[in-house]
């Protein structure tokens, strides 16, 4: 199923027609094939295509707004969004973008939009094959899926913003059980990219069997202070908490540690923060924001120094500025909030390999996963969280840990950032290298 420009144009009509003093229409079309296997036989095959639509209205300074998957509902669509905009509070910001024409970087690959159930998997078992036969201690296979999308994105409003385009994305994914002397041990895997070619599904699987067998034998360790070491996927969690203080909306709202520190030095010296909609290959790489603005690279954090922030329209309508392109729904079926595209740790100085920063470690542990990262407070910064990992001494890893818990402040943590990695990647639309952090209390 595609989206439907005369659709858009006749609900604009008639809001238009009925009060409305401007409106918009977003319209998205998907197509998803998603394959799982265990034990090299499929488990389950699902396909599924969704279509629906939005209609935003401003009416006397007030929003209104209705969706639908029915084509047949345009009418009960604009009433609905026309009479929400009565209980709605008057708003002085609130507007819709003009029209600029967006730059178009690659983000549909034919490879995925056409590839065929058999080929689907064929994929997911490879990454099965590859953690099974990566050591005779991976044991059992929880979950090995696959999946292959389709998205069709049409933004048409009352300005003359009139867009739309076709992206692609697929996904592998497993888990993986190592045992050994009746220890038992979990390991993920995960990648995804618009293009089918940047996907290692055999790795992904390695990369899974890798993470359960270091942890085999884990034990705990004394409570101490000393060198952390993220790995890319518990720096991109960490990141993923410390963006949300770089949202427009959140520094209104009040709920922001960033607030009032543009031009201020509010992390390490080493590190850059940027989110960047035209990153080639990027996974949220796209053409437009969610409501039409075209996408660009910020910089919000440079050398440590605080740049700005995320804006979509109403939130830059609010600080006098421009929209920095990244207005994001959760569905069609939400309304614009402020989110992130591609954004991920950088530096300008010199980047190290990961053997490079475990080998300058004195004492310390190297974290390969975290749990409950969510629960860090985004408003105080304040983190408890618990963690498992390797243990570095002398350069070398000696032991993987089990059980022990980082406590501090986001705000500190990243200004006690002294190495970064040059092993970016990214976790759906936010990612990191791996970061090694002095100074941090190590707890059991």
């Amino acid at each position: 199923m595609r989206t439907d420009r005369h659709l858009s144009e006749r609900l604009l009509d008639s809001a238009l027609k009925r009060g409305a003093t401007h409106a918009e229409v977003y319209q998205k079309a998907s197509r998803m094939l998603s394959v799982e296997v265990k034990s090299g036989e499929v488990e389950a095959v699902e396909t599924a295509v969704s279509f629906g639509y939005a209609l935003r209205v401003i009416k006397d300074q007030r929003l209104g707004f209705s969706y639908s998957t029915d084509k047949n509902e345009l009418d009960k669509v604009v009433e609905t969004a026309l009479e929400t905009a009565r209980f709605t509070e008057q708003d002085e910001f609130l507007g819709l973008p003009e029209p600029v024409k967006p730059d178009a970087p690659e983000v549909y690959d034919k490879a995925v939009d056409s590839i065929k159930e058999d080929e689907a998997i064929e994929k997911a078992r490879l990454i099965e094959e590859a953690a099974l036969s990566a050591d005779k201690r991976i044991k059992r296979i929880r979950k090995a899926l696959a999946s292959f999308s389709l998205e069709d994105t049409l933004i048409v409003n009352s300005n003359g913003v009139s867009y739309g385009y076709p992206s692609t994305f697929c996904t592998a994914h497993i888990m993986c059980v190592a045992e050994e002397d009746g220890d038992s041990q979990m390991g993920w895997g995960f990648q995804g990219s618009r293009f089918l070619s940047d996907v290692e599904f055999n790795k992904v699987g390695a990369d899974a069997a890798w993470r359960a067998l270091k942890m085999l034998g884990a034990r705990r360790i004394n409570a101490i202070k000393s060198y952390v070491l993220l790995d890319n996927l518990v720096a991109t969690e960490f990141l993923s908490v410390f963006a949300s203080m770089l949202s427009a909306e959140a520094v209104q709202k009040g709920r922001s540690l960033l607030k009032g520190r543009v031009n201020q030095k509010v992390v390490s010296g080493i590190v850059d923060m940027i989110d960047d909609g035209l990153l080639p290959k990027g996974p949220g790489t796209r053409h437009i924001d969610d409501e039409g603005v075209p996408t660009a690279k910020n910089v919000l954090i440079k050398d440590g120094v605080l740049q700005g922030f995320m804006y979509n329209t109403h939130t830059a309508a609010k600080d006098r500025v421009k929209s920095t392109g990244n207005a994001v729904r959760s569905s069609f079926s939400a309304i614009p909030s402020v989110g992130a595209t591609n954004l991920y740790i950088d530096s300008s100085g010199k980047k190290l390999s990961l053997n490079e920063i475990i080998s300058s470690m004195d004492k310390g542990l190297y974290i390969i996963e975290a749990m409950g990262v969510h629960t860090a407070n985004p408003i105080s910064g304040e983190f408890s969280i618990g963690v498992s990992g390797l243990w570095v001494e002398g350069g070398k890893i000696r032991f993987p840990v089990k059980e022990a818990v980082i406590s501090g402040n986001m705000l500190e943590f990243f200004s006690r950032v002294v190495a970064i990695g040059d092993d970016l990647r990214f976790y759906g639309s936010m990612g990191s290298p791996s970061l090694l952090v002095e100074s941090i209390d190590i707890s059991a």
